[in-house]
């Protein structure tokens, strides 16, 4: 017998189709299992599908399930973001078009309170606050000399103002790897013999600069994949995230609220903007939410 489930194709971290981060949503998936929910992260080929389940808490919205077409992610932050917008708009379209609302969404680093609201250009915003702080990764970074070589880069483009190469994680892990300009982080190619070594653990190597393209970004990134069956990421919500430790690692913010925006996805023809928010108390890293617009592409029957 057939079996059909609702999908949605949306972009994330962008207020244009066809830009940001591109995320498949399987609604109604609690009757799969964890091979069928692979097979499926692998028939759309993205970064990332999620699929949405019943949630535990029946106070919640749902229980989301996060894949890559290689292996399932604890935490990632533009499947969230999109996820977020996606049930707010279904499910509370009406209010939506008036004011804020509220979706709690469970996944295996907790649950996510994300707010959605319309934004003046009519596309949704949702952001996230992470349950937890990000946290070092396991080990100290790739040295620059190794990280240069695993990247293809002079050792002299690695770091700049102080920061080094760092690991931090908020859910998975990633070596972040500062770039003294942005030429040197668009000719970054991994080095196959080098890359595996150097990232470890790690999920991905997050290369970031200060020259950006857009005025308004504090950040321009990249984010090369390791083990996740893609190459390149247009947008990545959980290194953003991550990224908050290492703006207070380097920076020394003061106390209070601060709002980055990350600039990703221009290497690959996928311009993107996350939104970061962090608080500082005390010298120390409070709280941490990674926000962006989202517009929803497609929907369909996805037939099992």
């Amino acid at each position: 017998m057939t079996r059909g489930f609702t999908y949605h194709l949306l972009d994330v971290f962008t207020d244009k189709r066809f830009c940001g981060n591109p995320l498949a949503v399987v609604e109604g998936a609690d009757a799969l299992d964890d091979t069928q929910m692979q097979a499926i992260a692998r028939e759309f080929n993205l970064s990332e599908t999620v699929f949405l389940l019943e949630p535990h808490d029946p106070v919640h919205s749902a229980r989301m399930r996060i894949f890559t077409p290689q292996r399932e992610l604890p935490f990632a932050g533009h499947p969230v973001v999109g996820t977020a917008a996606l049930l707010a708009e279904t499910r509370a379209g009406d209010v939506i078009a008036r004011s804020d609302v509220v979706v709690v969404l469970e996944t295996q680093i907790g649950p996510l309170r994300c707010e959605a609201l319309r934004a003046r250009n009519g596309v949704t915003y949702a952001e996230a606050a992470l349950p937890i702080l990000p946290a070092a990764g396991a080990g100290e970074g790739p040295n620059a000399e190794v990280l240069a070589a695993a990247l293809s880069v002079p050792p002299e483009e690695i770091g700049f103002r102080g920061h080094v190469p760092t690991v931090f994680a908020a859910g998975p892990a990633f070596v972040f790897a500062p770039m003294r300009s942005r030429r040197a982080l668009e000719s970054a190619r991994r080095d196959a013999a080098l890359f595996a070594a150097a990232l470890g653990e790690a999920v991905g190597a997050f290369l970031y600069t200060h020259e950006t393209i857009e005025p308004q970004s504090a950040i321009h990134a990249r984010m090369l994949a390791h083990g996740l069956g893609f190459d390149e990421d247009p947008a990545t919500g959980s290194a953003a995230a991550a990224f908050a430790a290492v703006a207070c690692a380097f920076e020394n913010p003061d106390d209070g609220e601060h709002q980055i925006f990350i600039e990703q996805g221009y290497a690959i023809g996928r311009p993107s903007r996350i939104t970061l928010r962090m608080t500082v108390e005390n010298g120390a890293l409070a709280r941490v939410a990674v926000g962006g617009q989202v517009v929803r592409v497609a929907e369909g029957k996805l037939r099992l």
